[in-house]
């Protein structure tokens, strides 16, 4: 270290790169101010030192305008959400023919997911995400201009497309930012989602009560979604060039050599896929477990009101709300496993006293749990799904997100077929095993190894 003109000690530049987590001194303050060292605190007796880069300019317009998309993407949803019973009224579908036509939605949105990874991969998350999002402001009117079954059937099939090709463009794109800030933000872009839910959800609530027609407040919506669009694509970040692993030069290895490398490489890495998969599977089936089943859990276990058993989704909403406002954070101090290890442990610890609790209070505290344990799970197995090293990080993180999205079907299905032999508190065993799995095998969110 040299002193500089102002007496403080500056890091070498040859220092960049490999800056030592703890730098052991006597007494706390006794390490002089060091220029390129963010922070410092004493933790027994050693300075713990953090770096804290600075985004540019770009990147922190960029992150606004992913924020704008994440938002975006929750108001549409909440757009079609809030609207259900007038579209049912208007276009004369039972309750039974809306289910399968929510699970076609479902299965158009897994479509879109799949087609959307290798075309980021090719043009760009960048272009996907522009394309997308304006498909999907287009098609949320669709909905509200439907007729009759076969006109919603189309309708929401080309609404799930679209928004299954955003989930996946966008959190393609937030993994570039995120990559571009150098430290976690992933689960703020996942707050965001769930803020323009809930401005949707306000907003579309306070046009029915004024009584407007549907199709003048979706149209707006798609026209005001549209324009949004159109302001945060400029401002998106283009995609980085694919990653190259550090090998041998090709005329170091025998062609026979390099081919099984490649193989070997090519097998690990559809591993690590898989395993993201599950996981994302077991955290999203926990999660629609809850989101569909908590309030009538209460109501049944301990026979409480519909206005208080509501408590129950407001519980878990609310700490998941705000544990991904604070995940980031956490992530950053502690790494992705911590977030997902732990977290997982309190959510499972969440659902096991909501099966044993009999008062309500207690109930409520245990959904509350479950939401802040589940809260910052998803971002980081996105994360880490986006970072694999792969030239084909978006087909990567469309593999996962759509196995994933199976799970947030599959869990309320599971519990709804189970009530018909057991009780429905005890089949809160199956999201109480599925985050236990989760919490063993966190292990597979951490960063990959240098090579």
């Amino acid at each position: 270290m040299e002193p500089d003109r102002s007496g403080a000690l500056r890091l070498p530049d040859r220092w960049a790169d490999d800056v030592p987590p703890r730098i052991p001194c006597g007494r706390a303050g006794l390490l002089p101010d060091i220029e390129g060292v963010g922070k410092h605190r004493n933790i027994i007796g050693t300075v713990e030192m953090v770096l804290t880069p600075t985004a540019d300019r770009p990147t922190r317009v960029a992150r606004a305008a992913v924020f704008t998309v994440f938002g975006l993407n929750g108001f549409l949803l909440a757009m079609w959400v809030v609207h259900i019973p007038p579209i049912t009224d208007r276009t004369g579908v039972a309750k039974s023919t809306l289910g399968m036509f929510i699970l076609l939605m479902a299965g158009a949105g897994i479509v879109g997911m799949r087609i959307a990874g290798p075309l980021a991969d090719r043009f760009g998350s960048r272009t996907l995400v522009a394309v997308a999002a304006i498909i999907a402001s287009a098609a949320v009117i669709g909905p509200g201009l439907a007729t009759g079954p076969v006109t919603l059937a189309l309708a929401l099939a080309c609404f799930g497309f679209g928004n299954g090709a955003l989930d996946v463009s966008m959190n393609t794109q937030a993994v570039h930012v995120e990559r571009a800030y150098g430290r976690p933000i992933m689960s703020a872009f996942h707050a965001l989602f769930s803020g323009g839910g809930l401005l949707g959800s306000l907003l579309g609530a306070a046009t029915l009560r004024a009584g407007w027609d549907m199709r003048i407040t979706l149209l707006l919506a798609a026209i005001g979604c549209a324009a949004l669009t159109l302001a945060a694509f400029p401002r998106l970040l283009r995609d980085d060039e694919p990653a190259q692993s550090e090998r041998p030069a090709a005329a170091d290895l025998s062609s026979t050599d390099a081919s099984v490398a490649e193989h070997s490489d090519g097998r690990a890495h559809n591993r690590k896929v898989l395993a993201l998969a599950v996981i994302a599977f077991s955290v999203l089936l926990a999660e629609g477990v809850a989101n569909d089943w908590s309030t009538l859990q209460l109501r049944e276990h301990l026979d409480a009101d519909a206005a208080t058993a509501a408590l129950a989704f407001g519980a878990f909403s609310t700490t998941m709300t705000v544990g991904r406002l604070a995940a980031d954070r956490v992530s950053g101090a502690f790494g992705r496993v911590a977030v997902v290890r732990y977290g997982m442990l309190i959510s499972a610890l969440g659902l096991a006293l909501i099966m044993a609790s009999p008062w309500i209070p207690l109930t409520l505290f245990g959904w509350a749990m479950a939401g802040l344990g589940l809260s910052g799970a998803v971002p980081q197995i996105f994360t880490a799904a986006g970072n694999l090293g792969s030239s084909k990080a978006a087909t990567d993180m469309s593999r996962v997100f759509s196995f994933g999205y199976l799970g947030l079907l599959a869990g309320p299905a599971v519990i709804g077929w189970l009530t018909a032999v057991m009780p429905l508190t005890t089949a809160m065993a199956v999201p109480l095993l599925a985050v236990l799995v989760c919490c063993r095998y966190a292990g597979v969110v951490a960063p990959p190894e240098p090579r």
